[in-house]
Protein backbone atom coordinates (compact mmCIF):
# COMPACT_ATOMS: atom_id res chain seq x y z
CA UNK A 1 0.00 0.00 0.00
CA UNK A 2 2.91 2.69 0.81
CA UNK A 3 4.30 1.66 -2.47
CA UNK A 4 1.54 2.64 -4.51
CA UNK A 5 0.90 6.18 -2.13
CA UNK A 6 4.76 6.46 -2.83
CA UNK A 7 4.49 5.98 -6.45
CA UNK A 8 1.24 7.85 -7.02
CA UNK A 9 2.65 10.95 -5.50
CA UNK A 10 5.82 10.56 -8.08
CA UNK A 11 3.01 10.52 -10.83
CA UNK A 12 1.44 13.87 -9.80
CA UNK A 13 4.46 15.44 -9.06
CA UNK A 14 5.87 14.96 -12.48
CA UNK A 15 2.15 15.75 -13.69
CA UNK A 16 2.43 19.05 -11.95
CA UNK A 17 6.27 19.58 -13.05
CA UNK A 18 5.24 19.05 -16.56
CA UNK A 19 2.31 21.07 -16.21
CA UNK A 20 3.93 24.57 -15.51
CA UNK A 21 6.84 23.59 -18.14
CA UNK A 22 7.49 26.35 -20.33
CA UNK A 23 6.30 25.45 -23.78
CA UNK A 24 6.24 28.25 -26.35
CA UNK A 25 2.73 28.59 -27.79
CA UNK A 26 1.84 28.82 -31.40
CA UNK A 27 -1.05 31.51 -32.03
CA UNK A 28 -4.10 31.35 -35.05
CA UNK A 29 -6.97 32.73 -36.09
CA UNK A 30 -10.06 30.77 -37.56
CA UNK A 31 -12.80 31.63 -39.62
CA UNK A 32 -16.11 30.79 -38.78
CA UNK A 33 -18.38 32.01 -41.37
CA UNK A 34 -16.84 35.97 -40.90
CA UNK A 35 -16.13 35.48 -37.54
CA UNK A 36 -12.50 35.63 -36.37
CA UNK A 37 -11.55 33.26 -33.61
CA UNK A 38 -8.25 33.42 -32.28
CA UNK A 39 -6.75 30.23 -30.71
CA UNK A 40 -3.47 28.60 -29.27
CA UNK A 41 -1.95 25.57 -30.18
CA UNK A 42 0.95 23.05 -29.30
CA UNK A 43 2.01 19.60 -29.79
CA UNK A 44 1.40 17.11 -32.59
CA UNK A 45 -1.38 14.41 -32.77
CA UNK A 46 -5.22 13.54 -32.75
CA UNK A 47 -6.91 17.04 -32.55
CA UNK A 48 -7.94 18.04 -29.20
CA UNK A 49 -9.92 21.41 -28.85
CA UNK A 50 -10.26 23.12 -25.51
CA UNK A 51 -13.28 25.41 -25.14
CA UNK A 52 -13.74 27.76 -21.75
CA UNK A 53 -16.60 28.94 -20.18
CA UNK A 54 -17.17 32.15 -17.94
CA UNK A 55 -15.71 34.65 -17.51
CA UNK A 56 -12.47 32.95 -19.01
CA UNK A 57 -10.43 32.60 -22.18
CA UNK A 58 -7.86 30.08 -23.40
CA UNK A 59 -5.03 30.88 -20.52
CA UNK A 60 -7.58 28.76 -18.10
CA UNK A 61 -6.20 25.99 -19.68
CA UNK A 62 -2.43 26.83 -19.19
CA UNK A 63 -1.60 24.18 -16.77
CA UNK A 64 -3.60 21.42 -19.07
CA UNK A 65 -1.88 22.31 -22.20
CA UNK A 66 1.76 21.32 -22.10
CA UNK A 67 0.64 17.39 -20.23
CA UNK A 68 -1.71 16.85 -23.45
CA UNK A 69 0.27 18.65 -26.11
CA UNK A 70 2.86 15.34 -25.33
CA UNK A 71 0.45 12.69 -26.71
CA UNK A 72 -1.96 15.09 -29.20
CA UNK A 73 -2.01 18.77 -31.27
CA UNK A 74 -4.15 21.02 -28.55
CA UNK A 75 -6.04 23.83 -29.73
CA UNK A 76 -7.34 26.16 -26.62
CA UNK A 77 -10.02 28.57 -28.42
CA UNK A 78 -10.46 32.02 -27.11
CA UNK A 79 -14.67 31.65 -27.86
CA UNK A 80 -16.45 34.31 -29.99
CA UNK A 81 -17.05 37.47 -27.22
CA UNK A 82 -13.95 36.61 -25.67
CA UNK A 83 -10.26 38.15 -25.64
CA UNK A 84 -8.61 38.54 -28.95
CA UNK A 85 -11.62 36.78 -31.44
CA UNK A 86 -14.19 38.90 -32.64
CA UNK A 87 -17.08 40.14 -31.16
CA UNK A 88 -20.21 39.86 -32.91
CA UNK A 89 -23.17 41.94 -31.81
CA UNK A 90 -26.74 40.65 -31.00
CA UNK A 91 -28.12 38.03 -29.22
CA UNK A 92 -28.55 35.87 -32.06
CA UNK A 93 -24.53 35.78 -32.78
CA UNK A 94 -24.54 33.96 -29.54
CA UNK A 95 -26.64 31.10 -30.48
CA UNK A 96 -25.63 27.66 -29.94
CA UNK A 97 -26.21 26.76 -33.53
CA UNK A 98 -23.22 29.33 -33.81
CA UNK A 99 -21.01 28.49 -31.18
CA UNK A 100 -21.13 24.84 -32.37
CA UNK A 101 -20.03 25.72 -35.80
CA UNK A 102 -17.29 27.72 -34.46
CA UNK A 103 -15.54 24.30 -33.37
CA UNK A 104 -16.62 22.85 -36.85
CA UNK A 105 -14.74 25.69 -37.87
CA UNK A 106 -11.58 24.67 -35.68
CA UNK A 107 -11.60 20.96 -36.37
CA UNK A 108 -11.94 21.87 -40.70
CA UNK A 109 -9.23 24.86 -40.18
CA UNK A 110 -6.72 22.15 -38.62
CA UNK A 111 -8.01 19.27 -41.50
CA UNK A 112 -9.49 16.87 -39.21
CA UNK A 113 -12.02 14.81 -39.60
CA UNK A 114 -12.99 14.36 -36.01
CA UNK A 115 -11.82 15.70 -32.78
CA UNK A 116 -11.92 15.02 -28.73
CA UNK A 117 -13.54 18.40 -27.34
CA UNK A 118 -13.10 19.51 -23.98
CA UNK A 119 -15.02 21.97 -22.31
CA UNK A 120 -15.42 23.81 -18.67
CA UNK A 121 -18.83 25.50 -18.12
CA UNK A 122 -20.16 27.60 -21.37
CA UNK A 123 -17.29 25.50 -23.05
CA UNK A 124 -19.09 22.25 -21.64
CA UNK A 125 -22.64 23.49 -22.46
CA UNK A 126 -21.11 24.20 -26.64
CA UNK A 127 -19.07 20.74 -26.29
CA UNK A 128 -22.44 18.47 -25.66
CA UNK A 129 -24.21 20.25 -28.03
CA UNK A 130 -21.62 19.90 -30.65
CA UNK A 131 -20.92 16.10 -29.82
CA UNK A 132 -25.44 16.08 -30.68
CA UNK A 133 -25.21 17.81 -33.26
CA UNK A 134 -21.53 17.01 -35.11
CA UNK A 135 -21.32 12.81 -34.28
CA UNK A 136 -19.84 12.56 -37.11
CA UNK A 137 -16.53 15.14 -36.02
CA UNK A 138 -16.95 14.40 -31.72
CA UNK A 139 -14.05 11.42 -31.40
CA UNK A 140 -14.72 11.50 -27.55
CA UNK A 141 -16.35 14.13 -25.23
CA UNK A 142 -14.31 15.77 -21.40
CA UNK A 143 -17.08 17.65 -19.91
CA UNK A 144 -15.64 19.84 -16.53
CA UNK A 145 -18.53 21.41 -14.20
CA UNK A 146 -21.47 21.46 -16.75
CA UNK A 147 -24.24 18.80 -16.41
CA UNK A 148 -25.80 17.71 -19.35
CA UNK A 149 -28.60 19.73 -20.59
CA UNK A 150 -31.53 17.52 -19.43
CA UNK A 151 -29.99 16.74 -15.80
CA UNK A 152 -30.00 20.81 -15.33
CA UNK A 153 -33.06 21.53 -16.32
CA UNK A 154 -34.79 18.84 -14.44
CA UNK A 155 -32.59 20.12 -11.84
CA UNK A 156 -33.98 23.62 -12.02
CA UNK A 157 -37.71 21.84 -12.68
CA UNK A 158 -37.08 20.04 -9.12
CA UNK A 159 -34.89 21.57 -7.26
CA UNK A 160 -35.34 24.60 -5.64
CA UNK A 161 -32.01 25.08 -4.66
CA UNK A 162 -30.49 24.57 -7.90
CA UNK A 163 -32.70 27.51 -9.14
CA UNK A 164 -32.26 29.83 -6.21
CA UNK A 165 -28.32 29.27 -6.91
CA UNK A 166 -29.10 29.85 -10.70
CA UNK A 167 -30.32 33.46 -10.05
CA UNK A 168 -27.04 34.41 -11.10
CA UNK A 169 -28.25 33.33 -15.11
CA UNK A 170 -31.25 35.36 -14.85
CA UNK A 171 -30.13 38.52 -13.43
CA UNK A 172 -27.40 37.83 -16.58
CA UNK A 173 -30.44 37.47 -18.72
CA UNK A 174 -31.72 40.84 -18.13
CA UNK A 175 -31.36 43.43 -21.10
CA UNK A 176 -29.15 45.95 -19.21
CA UNK A 177 -27.23 43.32 -17.22
CA UNK A 178 -23.75 44.23 -18.73
CA UNK A 179 -24.18 47.86 -17.76
CA UNK A 180 -24.11 46.27 -14.08
CA UNK A 181 -20.47 44.44 -15.03
CA UNK A 182 -16.79 45.45 -14.90
CA UNK A 183 -13.83 43.27 -15.24
CA UNK A 184 -12.82 44.01 -12.40
CA UNK A 185 -15.80 42.17 -10.58
CA UNK A 186 -15.14 39.10 -13.21
CA UNK A 187 -11.66 38.27 -11.55
CA UNK A 188 -13.05 37.39 -7.66
CA UNK A 189 -12.37 33.70 -8.63
CA UNK A 190 -8.53 34.16 -9.99
CA UNK A 191 -6.36 33.72 -7.02
CA UNK A 192 -2.45 34.86 -8.19
CA UNK A 193 -1.78 38.37 -8.69
CA UNK A 194 -0.18 37.78 -11.85
CA UNK A 195 -3.00 35.89 -13.10
CA UNK A 196 -5.20 38.22 -12.58
CA UNK A 197 -3.75 40.74 -14.34
CA UNK A 198 -3.68 38.84 -17.26
CA UNK A 199 -7.26 37.98 -16.96
CA UNK A 200 -8.30 41.78 -16.56
CA UNK A 201 -6.36 42.62 -19.77
CA UNK A 202 -8.23 40.01 -21.46
CA UNK A 203 -11.84 41.38 -19.84
CA UNK A 204 -10.81 44.68 -21.15
CA UNK A 205 -10.16 43.57 -24.45
CA UNK A 206 -13.79 41.27 -24.30
CA UNK A 207 -17.12 42.46 -24.35
CA UNK A 208 -19.17 42.13 -21.49
CA UNK A 209 -22.22 42.29 -23.63
CA UNK A 210 -20.93 39.00 -26.07
CA UNK A 211 -20.13 37.42 -22.88
CA UNK A 212 -23.61 37.68 -21.43
CA UNK A 213 -25.25 37.02 -24.80
CA UNK A 214 -24.34 33.12 -23.88
CA UNK A 215 -27.05 33.41 -21.15
CA UNK A 216 -29.50 35.51 -23.27
CA UNK A 217 -29.02 33.32 -25.94
CA UNK A 218 -28.82 29.72 -24.47
CA UNK A 219 -29.58 29.43 -20.79
CA UNK A 220 -32.71 27.77 -20.01
CA UNK A 221 -35.62 30.72 -19.19
CA UNK A 222 -38.89 30.55 -16.28
CA UNK A 223 -40.89 28.88 -16.53
CA UNK A 224 -38.87 25.63 -16.76
CA UNK A 225 -40.14 22.48 -18.42
CA UNK A 226 -38.67 19.61 -19.04
CA UNK A 227 -40.31 18.72 -22.08
CA UNK A 228 -37.18 19.71 -24.40
CA UNK A 229 -35.63 16.41 -26.39
CA UNK A 230 -31.49 16.42 -26.85
CA UNK A 231 -30.38 13.61 -29.85
CA UNK A 232 -28.45 10.99 -27.93
CA UNK A 233 -24.37 11.88 -27.16
CA UNK A 234 -22.81 8.47 -29.16
CA UNK A 235 -19.22 9.20 -28.29
CA UNK A 236 -17.45 8.09 -24.98
CA UNK A 237 -17.60 10.72 -22.11
CA UNK A 238 -15.59 11.53 -19.20
CA UNK A 239 -17.30 14.32 -17.25
CA UNK A 240 -15.00 15.80 -14.33
CA UNK A 241 -16.99 17.52 -11.46
CA UNK A 242 -15.88 19.88 -8.31
CA UNK A 243 -18.50 19.11 -5.78
CA UNK A 244 -18.44 22.53 -4.22
CA UNK A 245 -19.44 24.30 -7.13
CA UNK A 246 -22.43 26.49 -6.06
CA UNK A 247 -23.32 27.42 -9.37
CA UNK A 248 -24.07 23.84 -10.83
CA UNK A 249 -25.16 21.35 -7.55
CA UNK A 250 -23.92 17.39 -8.18
CA UNK A 251 -27.99 16.66 -8.05
CA UNK A 252 -28.03 17.61 -12.26
CA UNK A 253 -25.32 14.51 -12.80
CA UNK A 254 -27.81 12.19 -11.91
CA UNK A 255 -28.93 9.56 -14.48
CA UNK A 256 -26.05 11.52 -17.36
CA UNK A 257 -25.67 7.65 -18.44
CA UNK A 258 -29.11 7.09 -19.48
CA UNK A 259 -28.42 10.04 -22.54
CA UNK A 260 -25.23 8.85 -23.74
CA UNK A 261 -24.39 5.65 -25.93
CA UNK A 262 -21.15 4.91 -25.42
CA UNK A 263 -19.07 4.51 -21.68
CA UNK A 264 -19.55 7.25 -19.23
CA UNK A 265 -17.04 8.08 -16.37
CA UNK A 266 -17.54 10.81 -14.01
CA UNK A 267 -14.55 11.91 -11.64
CA UNK A 268 -16.13 13.99 -8.61
CA UNK A 269 -13.92 15.84 -7.14
CA UNK A 270 -15.10 17.20 -3.56
CA UNK A 271 -12.75 19.64 -2.73
CA UNK A 272 -13.05 21.48 -5.91
CA UNK A 273 -15.58 24.20 -7.03
CA UNK A 274 -16.55 25.17 -10.13
CA UNK A 275 -13.09 25.70 -11.82
CA UNK A 276 -12.29 22.42 -11.27
CA UNK A 277 -9.17 21.87 -13.21
CA UNK A 278 -7.71 25.32 -11.47
CA UNK A 279 -8.83 23.61 -7.60
CA UNK A 280 -7.23 20.50 -8.67
CA UNK A 281 -4.49 20.81 -11.62
CA UNK A 282 -2.81 17.71 -10.91
CA UNK A 283 -5.70 15.31 -9.80
CA UNK A 284 -7.42 16.59 -13.45
CA UNK A 285 -4.51 16.16 -15.47
CA UNK A 286 -3.81 12.94 -14.16
CA UNK A 287 -7.44 12.17 -15.18
CA UNK A 288 -7.06 13.46 -18.21
CA UNK A 289 -3.78 11.65 -19.74
CA UNK A 290 -5.51 8.74 -18.38
CA UNK A 291 -8.52 8.73 -19.79
CA UNK A 292 -7.38 10.29 -23.43
CA UNK A 293 -4.58 7.55 -23.65
CA UNK A 294 -6.29 4.53 -22.44
CA UNK A 295 -6.07 3.15 -25.82
CA UNK A 296 -2.83 3.75 -26.90
CA UNK A 297 -0.11 0.95 -26.79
Amino acid sequence: MLRKILCMAVVVGLLTAVAHADEPLAEGFVDSDGVKLHYVTAGQGPLVVLLHGFPDFSYTWRDQIPVLARHFQVVALDMRGYNKSDQPVGVEQYAMDKLTADVAAVVAHFKQDKATIVGHDWGGAVAWAFAMKYPEKTERLVILNLPHPRGLLRELVHNPEQRKNSQYARTFQQPEAAAALRPELLVFWVKEEADRRVYLDALKRSSLEGMLNYYKANYPREPYAEDQEFPPVKCSVLMIHGLKDQYLLPGALNDTWKWIEKDFTLVTIPEAGHFVHRDATAQVNATLLQWLTRDKK
